[in-house]
């Protein structure tokens, strides 16, 4: 199998990570290229659901290499006690197995604090951050002043560069109403995660050229989704990141050439939590039906998301973004028993059709979804196991998303489990 980078092509909560543990068993080694622990990947087996938020979801599979690349920001402590979480269901999380790049930087109590205080902050203007530190993380990274992975070995530095940053923390914070943060209190916390993790420490760049050089495979795993990203996604209401398949390389150490393959993962209607513009958001009964039966919570935060039909001009970009070679079509046993499926084929933009998002700073806030109406079909196909066992309706939907898109279904998820999937 060729090197492949997953992705989600909407607002995430695609179902990324059961489509990686899908894959997992084709390659030899699985990397986190960007995010943290902000992202939660599903994956259910035989029943049991396994929620990941910074481990590679390739790590449910024995002998496969997991890696957390360079590009992810790291909470010290949600990685032990996710660690610790798969290690007491009887999943080795090794150093053999599990590895951290040198160059991965760390979220600090005080990015969480500053995170949570801004939020708090905005009053109607929330992002609908997480509040986990991930953008004051990525910040102090691009600012040149954050606490690496490998900083971990050498705590009197950790010690000097926290001393530095509270001078700055701590000012904000006050900004904000709230109390400072302690240097020795921030050490405290840090030190036993130091020891945990120093012997998971790893060059992930080489890892990976051997890995290569092997004759093994790479997949590369995204978090969020493409209009999440940073740069080009719905701004301001972003991720930290860029979650667009061309950071794989940048955010795990390797060359773009050496990416052959990209999966966009397409949950079969459209969903997103917190804040944000939604052109094809449903605030009815359909949105409603949605909702529940796809039992659509966020993994990492528990909150309500919202849900609405197919974007076609979404997954348009998403494709011309990220390269996307195929999809990978999940939750398609959700719309059964609709009556009709809308897609949204293109928007009306201040007069003007537009095939792909506006270029403007809330653009996507101020279209009007051109809809088409699609049939159909009753009963579950949640035991459907070939492309032939599915109702001709879901496979003319299917078809007509190809049509849209401009490139083939090569996956279809029609159940929660790892099992209840077609390959075509």
């Amino acid at each position: 199998m060729s090197n492949v980078v997953i992705v989600g092509a909407q607002w995430g909560d695609e179902g990324k990570g059961k489509v990686v543990d899908l894959l997992a068993p084709e390659i030899s080694a699985v990397v986190r290229f960007q995010g943290g622990n902000n992202a939660g990947h599903t994956v259910i087996v035989g029943g049991k659901k396994y929620i990941l938020h910074l481990i590679p979801s390739g790590i449910l599979h024995k002998g496969k290499t997991c890696l957390i690349g360079n590009g992810v920001v790291v909470d010290p402590a949600v990685l032990c006690k996710e660690m610790d979480a798969l290690a007491a269901q009887g999943v080795d999380v090794g150093p053999g197995r599990l590895k951290l790049s040198f160059k991965a930087h760390l979220i600090m109590p005080y990015h969480r604090a500053l995170d949570q205080a801004r939020e708090a902050g905005l009053a109607e203007g929330k992002i609908g951050t997480t509040g986990r530190g991930i953008g004051p993380c990525y910040e102090d990274r691009a600012g040149r002043a954050g606490v690496r992975a490998c900083d971990l070995m050498d705590l009197p530095l950790i010690r000097e560069k926290v001393a530095r940053a509270l001078k700055e923390k701590n000012a904000l914070l006050a900004l904000y109403g709230q109390p400072p943060l302690d240097a020795e209190a921030v050490l405290a916390e840090i030190e036993p995660l130091a020891a945990r993790l120093v012997p998971h420490l790893a060059d992930v760049s080489s890892e990976l050229a051997a890995c290569e050089k092997a004759g093994g495979s790479i997949m590369f795993e995204g978090a969020q989704g493409v209009h999440l990203d940073v740069d080009h996604g719905t701004y301001p209401f972003v991720t930290s990141s860029n979650t667009v398949a061309g950071n794989a390389a940048a955010g795990a150490g390797i060359a773009p050439s050496r990416l052959d393959r990209v999966v966009g993962i397409v949950k079969a209607y459209t969903t997103r939590v917190g804040s944000g513009p939604f052109p094809t958001e449903l605030a009815d009964a359909t949105g409603d039906y949605l909702q529940e039966k796809g039992a659509e919570f966020g993994a990492t935060t528990g909150r309500r998301r919202r849900c609405g039909w197919q974007d076609a001009v979404v997954l348009r970009e998403s494709v011309r973004l990220c390269g996307i070679t195929d999809i990978a079509l999940t939750k398609l046993d959700v719309l059964s028993g609709l009556k009709e499926i809308c897609v949204c084929t293109a928007y009306m933009y201040e007069g003007q059709k537009l095939d792909y998002p506006p270029q403007v700073e809330n653009g996507m806030a101020r279209v009007t979804p051109v809809y088409e109406t699609l049939p159909g079909w009753s009963g579950s196909i949640e035991n459907a196991a070939r492309w032939e066992d599915l109702p001709e309706a879901a496979r003319r939907y299917i078809g007509r998303l190809e049509e849209l898109a401009g490139v083939p279904v090569s996956i279809v998820s029609v159940g929660p489990d790892r099992e209840q999937t077609i390959i075509r």
